[in-house]
């Protein structure tokens, strides 16, 4: 167990890779040896090479957000636009994997990770719909199974976001945005909102989940909210948020909170030894090297 941020990080400066964007988010490293991004107010998906200037890869992406790898190394998005999740396919087409729950259309589904059995876990907000848009009457995380079959596995969230296995993929962590519009207008007020936390879940063998606890409460009244969240291969939790990101030990235990330039909105772990943070924050995508190694989506091959 670490004592402080200074046996995790190994530099606190913040190399700025790339600038000049309305809003990063969904960083995805690949071993080929560059980083994907989304700008997400202009549904545009990017691949920067670190030293490089980033290069648009798909435009019209269906408000693209999150994204991950399946078992297969395929590219899985989380299209909030469209209120879908999809496939990005070697040949370029795109397979909507998800669109629907019970017959009732998704909100706008948000993040998105991949489970060593090939589910599919992703959160699904609702809050930037309309009400009279809202088919679900909860807002939550849902899964789906190898054979296509989408659940909900947990409902007890306001406006769910970001989400991660613990290493051995027995423990899911969510986090929690906001509630409404309450946590907004608090903080216009200097107040501090307290709808801002990380729950954990236990996961079955199945793939079902259960026993829902705090985690950690990332109560602040600065700017920013609980968003993207990975793990290192020692079980630490790293979640965006409000002021920087914040990093946990397994036991909820925080250790600090990593502060850059600009308002971190999502982190992925990166480099040939997946020893660096990769973050999209507002307008920028950053990285810092670290002392940890991360636990990557990429299966092999």
């Amino acid at each position: 167990m670490a004592e402080n941020l200074d046996q995790i990080v190994e530099s606190y400066e913040a190399e700025r890779l790339a600038t000049g964007f309305e809003f990063t988010e969904g960083p995805l490293w690949h071993p080929d040896g560059y980083l994907l991004f989304v700008n997400n107010r202009i549904n545009v998906i990017y691949r920067l090479v670190p030293g490089s200037e980033p290069e648009v890869i798909r435009e019209n992406s269906g408000g693209a957000n999150g994204l991950t790898f399946d078992l297969e190394n395929r590219i899985i998005m989380c299209d909030g636009d469209d209120r879908q999740i999809t496939r990005w396919e070697p040949d370029g087409s795109i397979t909507v994997i998800a669109d629907r729950w019970e017959g009732r259309r998704l909100h706008r589904p948000n993040d998105v990770v991949v489970r060593s059995d090939g589910s599919i876990y992703f959160t699904n907000p609702g809050l930037r719909l309309p009400p009279e848009e809202r088919e679900i009457d909860f807002h939550g995380i849902h899964r789906i199974a190898p054979d296509g079959t989408v659940t909900a596995v947990i409902t007890d969230l306001e406006s769910p976001n970001g989400l991660a296995f613990s290493p051995d993929e027995t423990i899911l962590y969510a986090d929690n945005t906001r509630r409404g519009d309450e946590c907004a207008a608090e903080k216009e007020r200097g107040e501090v909102c307290t709808h801002q936390y990380i729950r954990a879940y236990d996961v079955a063998p199945d793939g079902s989940v259960r026993n829902s606890r705090m985690f950690a409460e990332m109560h602040s009244a600065e700017d920013g909210v609980p968003d993207g969240m990975k793990v290192d291969t020692d079980g630490r939790v790293y979640c965006t948020g409000a002021e920087g990101v914040w990093v946990y030990e397994p036991d909820g235990t925080l250790l600090g909170i990593i502060r850059l330039p600009e308002i971190p909105a999502n982190c992925a772990w990166g480099d040939a030894d997946y020893r660096t943070m990769y973050f999209t924050a507002r307008s920028s995508v950053y990285r810092m090297r670290m002392n940890t190694t991360g636990i990557s989506p990429w299966r092999g091959g």
